[in-house]
């Protein structure tokens, strides 16, 4: 009997390999940074073929190390970076263009002319998404119109069009198969997430054509196989990041709600086979899961999370280690009034303001290091704070305990702020690697290494919990100045 799950978790800044026992514990990590391109102000790009290169690195890496036998392997599962986009010439295997970052505003024109040809309501109607830059369709556009010869291509079906997960999955198969899921698809902003298939409406309006599109299956579901030292391992599940640490986070049932601390921030609340309809600028997406009857989510995006803390490392050089800032943020008692806005390419949900960008204001002659610092790490409790409260006005419902994970949830400081902001309980699982753990259950439950979710649910334990100690009137007044500070920094950019 296989021993394992084998989790590629492919993410913004790097490439991960994750092995799971029955138990779920962790068998082995290997990981790979690949670099960020950052061709003009605004855009950013990868290199589709450092993303495969990294990933099947460290996928062979993390087998060779951990001495396991590929017949030691029940199935294989992936998660990955959402709304990137690659398109590739089907007969070559190579990419037409570098991979545009979910990240980048290089489309915010094309996003304006669709809002200002009337189509916003019908979008958000059909997808669940508002028109944003940050979603794949105008990237897609992009390319076709920008790259020389490729929308010719792609009228005689000669250009595959992919989010990272079709990518991979096409690399790895040797090109068998052109495919994606539902949860990546309802992050394209051309995906009809009610009647699950591509909307011929939308393509029409942007120009793309049905052919370049991959078909699209549910989260769990053998998509195809992957020969590893002669031996074929399913790909059994695919699920965008965001879902997947849902899923891993046994948020199962309607109002569980989990929040990913990573590159960005990502909070998702199940709602059932409900598709809840957000007034408050969050986003309704599909959730992970088995079958056509899908299951909903909604969602909001903090655009700048865990990069603040990068960009205080790497741009101000203000710590030597992203680990440091909690350290420095606890030296002092509070900010000295300074807040920081880090709208570095916009900010997300509930603003949605593609031409907002970051501030820091408060400063006074007595600010310090530690003083920045520490706003930048609030900064990232009050923008998840934000849509915590769209989710409960959408909701009509008062959130009570949230589920945590990413690198950034490993910050005791962060985690009892957010606690102490929010007021509410911050449940951390005992593991950390909740997207890759979420992939793997996925592929374990379709292949029958796990019997179903209770399963699942069973073997997972609560690691740390932080309950909020700050008293209502100081948090009512921090929550005032935050919300002054992000006035400052909306509509800036021209």
């Amino acid at each position: 009997m296989a021993k394992y799950i084998l989790s590629l978790d492919q993410g913004t800044t790097s490439s991960r390999a994750i092995l799971f026992d029955h138990e779920q514990n962790i068998a082995g990590v290997e990981q790979k940074e690949f670099p960020q391109i950052y061709p003009r102000e605004g855009w950013v790009e990868h290199d589709p073929m450092q993303i495969y290169s990294t990933q099947y690195s460290v996928m062979t890496e993390l087998l060779a190390k951990a001495n396991v036998d590929a017949r030691d392997i029940a199935a294989i599962g992936i998660t990955n970076q959402r709304e990137t986009t690659i398109l590739w010439d089907k007969n070559t295997g190579l990419p037409v263009y570098n991979a545009i970052v979910w990240q980048c505003r290089r489309t915010s024109a094309i996003v304006d002319d669709l809002k200002n040809s009337g189509l916003g309501d019908y979008i958000t109607k059909t997808t669940g998404l508002v028109p944003d830059a940050y979603f794949s369709a105008t990237k897609i556009k992009w390319i076709l119109d920008n790259v020389r010869g490729v929308r010719e291509k792609a009228e005689k079906g000669e250009i595959l069009f992919g989010t990272v997960d079709t990518w991979l999955i096409w690399k790895l198969s040797g090109g068998k198969a052109h495919v994606t899921d539902y949860t990546n698809a309802s992050r394209t902003m051309i995906f009809d997430i009610h009647k699950l298939d591509w909307d011929d409406r939308l393509l029409k309006e942007l120009a793309i054509p049905r052919a370049i599109l991959p078909e699209v299956k549910p989260s769990g579901y053998v998509f195809t196989s992957v020969q590893i030292n002669g031996v074929d391992i399913p790909i059994a599940g695919v699920s965008g990041d965001q879902q997947a640490a849902l899923f891993g986070q046994c948020c199962f049932s309607s109002g569980d709600v989990k929040c990913t601390y990573g590159t960005g921030c990502f909070l998702l609340m199940n709602t059932g086979k409900k598709a809840a309809v957000s007034g408050n600028g969050l986003l309704t997406t599909i959730a992970a899961g088995f079958s056509d009857k899908v299951h909903y989510a909604l969602e909001g995006s903090v655009f700048t999370g865990g990069a603040v803390i990068q960009w205080l490392r790497d741009e101000m050089r203000l710590i030597n280690d992203s680990a440091d800032s909690g350290y420095y943020a606890s030296k002092v008692a509070d900010t000295g009034g300074v807040y920081i806005v880090p709208a570095f390419t916009g900010l997300g949900a509930p603003y949605w303001d593609m031409y907002a960008r970051g501030c820091i204001v408060g400063i006074t002659r007595g600010t310090k290091h530690a003083h920045i610092i520490r706003a930048a790490q609030e900064s990232i409790a009050y923008q998840v704070m934000d849509l915590l409260h769209a989710m409960e006005k959408d909701m009509n419902i008062k959130i009570i305990e949230l589920m945590v994970d990413g690198g950034a949830s490993r910050d005791k400081f962060l985690m009892q702020f957010q606690s102490d902001i929010c007021h509410i309980a911050i449940v951390r699982p005992s593991v950390q690697e909740t997207t890759a753990l979420g992939a793997a259950c996925l592929a374990g439950i379709t292949v029958g290494f796990w019997k179903d979710r209770n399963e699942v649910k069973n073997n997972q334990q609560r690691y740390a919990v932080f309950e909020s100690e700050m008293d209502e009137q100081k948090r009512e007044k921090l929550i005032s100045l935050w919300h002054k500070a992000v006035g400052r920094s909306l509509n800036w950019a021209e």
